[in-house]
């Protein structure tokens, strides 16, 4: 058995939760739900999802406590909340409440479709950042993708947080190959004149299709030097963050390039994922899963459960080897796993 101090106070003093590559472990990503308002082509089939039945979707409460102790064995200093669309969880401000109060940073990531409705009250409960997915600006190829006709209402969203006080917005947008990559100038554009910060993410292999295309990939490099010869950029040191930045030479903003497939940066990787039904994973990419829902619903204690994670980021990998013969695709897509 793993030994941790007792409670102090309402304290716990933990120790930090290290993995066996010698990465600190200290951001948790929580999928609130595996359900979407959205189709997108790359992440599940316009029809025939299977949900997941509501009894098996992790409580607030058990979230809560998941996320706490966390926090309070381990250090932890960021949760994201994910989905499939989290915003059609409903009370999500609640939560967003709960864990705020734990004294971590807390992001959402979101289609933004829904955001209008949800903005103000995801920020009066303690949400200070967010992430909008957004792959097209241009209206038919919105749809084509999304397989719903809601640029507009997503355009809107973005808005609302930016009026919500919401800070960062962040943009992700996934550059595919000969769909959207002629846009890569035009988002850079967008995120300047609206103040956001783009991200672009290259095309990953967790689509809703059985075969890998590795020829949809538009490589960090590409996109950097389009943009560059556009709008002048600078890199900016990243760290352990997933995205390699660059600040615009006229001040007017960053952009980011997440280059999972062309240059992992899983070396400096410092985070782990509870999905919806409470499966604990230590990669996005991961082919084991350790359910942490029985634990919570049994009479586990704290300890017992941080026991269990130790254990579970004890087998956490050098990396994903995407584009190596040895990678194994993952058998749930991204709406599954929590983005």
């Amino acid at each position: 058995m793993h030994r941790y101090p007792y409670s102090m106070g309402e304290e716990i003093v933990g120790e930090q939760l290290v993995d066996p590559f010698g990465r600190t472990v200290r951001d948790l990503r929580i999928s609130v739900t595996d359900r979407c308002n959205f189709r997108c082509q790359y992440c599940m089939p316009a029809e025939g999802m299977q949900w997941l039945p509501r009894e098996e979707i992790l409580s607030f409460e058990e979230i809560e406590r998941f996320a706490r102790i966390c926090i309070n064995y381990f250090g932890f200093d960021g949760i994201r909340l994910t989905g499939g669309e989290p915003l059609v969880r409903a009370h999500l401000p609640e939560l967003v409440e709960r864990l705020a109060l734990l004294g971590v940073d807390t992001a959402l990531t979101t289609n933004g479709a829904t955001l209008r409705m949800h903005a103000k009250a995801l920020a009066e409960a303690g949400l200070k950042r967010i992430n909008i997915s957004l792959d097209s600006l241009q209206p038919e190829r919105f749809l084509e993708l999304t397989r719903r006709d809601e640029l507009d209402r997503v355009l809107d969203g973005i808005a609302a947080a930016v009026d919500a006080g919401l800070k960062p917005v962040k943009i992700n947008a996934v550059m595919m190959r000969g769909i959207n990559d002629d846009e890569i100038v035009d988002f850079a554009e967008f995120g300047r004149d609206k103040g956001l910060t783009v991200r672009f993410i290259e095309f990953m292999p967790l689509e809703a299709g059985d075969v890998w295309n590795e020829d949809l990939v538009v490589p960090a490099d590409e996109i950097v030097e389009k943009i560059n010869k556009a709008i002048p950029i600078e890199p900016i040191v990243r760290g352990s963050e997933p995205a390699e930045r660059w600040r615009y030479l006229d001040g007017k903003g960053e952009v980011g390039v997440i280059a999972s497939v062309t240059k992992p940066f899983c070396g400096d990787c410092d985070r782990v994922r509870l999905t919806a039904e409470g499966q604990f994973r230590t990669c996005l990419f991961a082919v084991d899963e350790f359910d942490m829902r029985s634990l919570l619903r049994s009479e586990a204690n704290d300890e017992e459960i941080a026991n269990a994670i130790v254990d579970a980021v004890g087998t956490k990998w050098a990396g994903h080897s995407i584009g190596q013969v040895n990678f194994i695709r993952p058998s749930r897509t991204m709406s599954q796993i929590g983005g």
